[in-house]
């Protein structure tokens, strides 16, 4: 199916989606804590039911009602390969788990999940005597884990993927011995990292930054707990830049004080000159005359296409940068973003680390190659909603990944999109 998305105006009020960062962590720590915990308002998308599937793989048992009760115990040996699916997330949080068991797991996924580097995991892994391979000998899925992890220290780069460190952080607690984690480049995209230790804290865990990396008491246990996932700033991106554009757009059930990184939108918004207010849990952006400025996504990668598309509309020139990691996602997002732009119209330069955007052109409906990845396809349809004629977009689905309700929520604020064959 594809997503048809004609000039229209965003206004109204939007429940936010629950967080897809928030979501993965609670199932894979729900798995590891002895007993039942329950998960209220949990995201039930592709990526997360990818979660949820390994979950139940590895011995846990879920329940579906008004919420979602996981039991944990001890781990189970998978009887049969683990498929990922398109989650990234799922088969780095599961590497992780199954170096805890002294028995083979293979863990795969779709092409886009075994195009995703993970070689900088497989020798973290080893480095702590567990037999961790790419199948294929490339440093991708299909990868076999065996462990058991029995070593006390282990280096990894920081820049690649901060899946790989919350992977790490998260198994390191259940093994005997303490583990020191060094970093030997850069940490980025650091708040992923930040809601890993604290999700761990909730769970009855913990672990410390030291000078090289963290440090991981071992010995500990994960107790199961009553966890309420909050909104996902990173989805609410996506409607609040169609208020800024378009109208004026509330997203509800947002904690000002969450440690998600992709909070970062609302400053990004403010840069740009659009007018955002915070009353208690709810956000409103407004749309006003936006002027172009200079933006680090270091910290904040999966905001790339969104903010790209309002440089796009911003007066002047912008430029985005220190983004090189959203090339390693489930597409090069830098390149699919710039492909998207330049069809409509934008003025874009891509550079390795980002791009430079010569905005305030009018943009104009286009055919959108979304390469099966969710944030192409809503940064595309918000964009689609101020340029002049239709937008058809491909893989109009894909956004069930990350944000299940999007094109109903963008019809609910008086967008015009329709799913065609």
């Amino acid at each position: 199916m594809r997503l048809r998305v004609a000039a229209s105006n965003a206004e109204g009020s939007v429940l936010s989606s629950p967080s897809k960062s928030y979501t993965h962590r609670a199932m894979t720590l729900a798995l590891l804590a002895e007993g039942e915990s329950v998960l209220r308002r949990p995201l039930l998308g592709e990526d997360t039911l990818a979660t949820l599937e390994a979950v139940k793989a590895f011995g846990g048992k879920a329940v579906r009602d008004d919420v979602l009760r996981i039991t944990g115990g001890p781990l189970r040996c998978p009887d049969n390969v683990i498929d990922t699916r398109n989650s990234g997330t799922t088969i780095r949080l599961m590497a992780g788990v199954a170096s805890l068991l002294p028995c083979a797991t293979v863990l795969t996924g779709d092409e886009s999940v075994r195009r995703r580097p993970m070689q900088p995991l497989i020798d973290a892994l080893n480095r702590l005597g567990v037999r961790c391979e790419s199948t294929r000998g490339n440093g991708l899925a299909p990868l076999i884990v065996k462990g058991p992890n029995l070593g006390d220290r282990t280096e990894i780069r920081g820049d690649v993927s901060s899946q790989f460190i919350s992977s790490l952080l998260i198994s390191s607690a259940l093994k005997e011995v303490d583990t020191e984690i060094v970093l030997t480049a850069p940490l980025k995209s650091r708040p992923y990292v930040d809601i890993t230790v604290d999700m761990m804290r909730r769970f009855g865990a913990s672990c410390h930054s030291t000078s090289e990396g963290f440090m991981v008491q071992g010995g500990q246990r994960y107790r199961p707990q009553e966890y309420t996932v909050p909104g996902d700033f990173s989805s609410a991106a996506f409607p609040l830049a169609a208020g800024a554009l378009t109208g004026k757009v509330t997203v509800r059930n947002l904690d000002p004080r969450d440690a998600q990184g992709d909070r970062a939108f609302l400053d990004i918004l403010r840069s740009l000159g659009a007018a955002v207010e915070w009353k208690e849990s709810s956000l409103t952006c407004t749309s006003a005359e936006l002027n172009g400025t200079d933006i680090d996504l270091g910290d904040a990668p999966d905001l790339f296409p969104m903010t790209a598309v309002m440089c796009a509309y911003a007066q002047g020139e912008s430029r985005i940068y220190n983004a090189s990691h959203v090339r390693l996602k489930e597409s090069d997002r830098i390149a699919a973003t710039a492909l998207f732009l330049r069809d409509m119209g934008a003025d874009i330069v891509e550079k390795e680390d980002g791009c430079v955007i010569r905005g305030g052109r009018p943009l104009h409906g286009t055919k959108v190659n979304a390469f099966n990845d969710h944030r192409i396809l809503m940064a595309a349809a918000v964009a689609a909603l101020k340029a002049s004629g239709e937008t058809v977009i491909s893989d109009g689905e894909c956004h069930r990944i990350s944000y299940p309700d999007f094109v109903n929520d963008m019809r609910s604020l008086g967008a015009r999109m329709e799913m065609i064959p």
